[in-house]
């Protein structure tokens, strides 16, 4: 009786390469988690800024912003933070790129927040 080479545990190239994808997702995972988790972090912050624009005026507004994207670590330079009121409305608009570093390249991860709330 004859063996096939995959019937005597031979040819093990398909493990080999899903472990080498595996260690890269988790790779990436590793760099992004981080950046998103403090992503996710400023974004709250720009939507409770949003809803206390009754009691908070734009200078106010666009400082915590700018403390809360240095707090986490966000690159969010003071022009990048729009805060402009319209017709009983505000609109808080963060536009930024985040650096994420990578063997041989850098990745530059675009983030674009917009926030609008009535004014009460």
């Amino acid at each position: 009786m004859r063996m096939s080479r995959r019937e005597r545990g031979e040819g093990q190239m398909g493990c080999v390469v899903g472990l080498i994808i595996l260690a890269i997702a988790l790779f990436v995972a590793y760099k992004m988690v981080p950046v998103k988790v403090k992503a996710a972090d400023l974004k709250q912050t720009i939507t409770d800024e949003a809803k206390s624009a009754g009691s908070h005026n734009d200078d106010k507004i666009h400082d915590a912003i700018l403390a809360k994207a240095k707090e986490v670590g966000l690159p969010v330079a003071p022009e990048e933070i729009k805060v402009s009121r319209q017709n009983s409305e505000i609109t808080v608009d963060v536009e930024f790129d985040v650096p994420i570093d990578f063997p041989g390249w850098t990745y530059k991860w675009h983030q674009h927040y917009v926030a609008q709330n009535p004014i009460f």
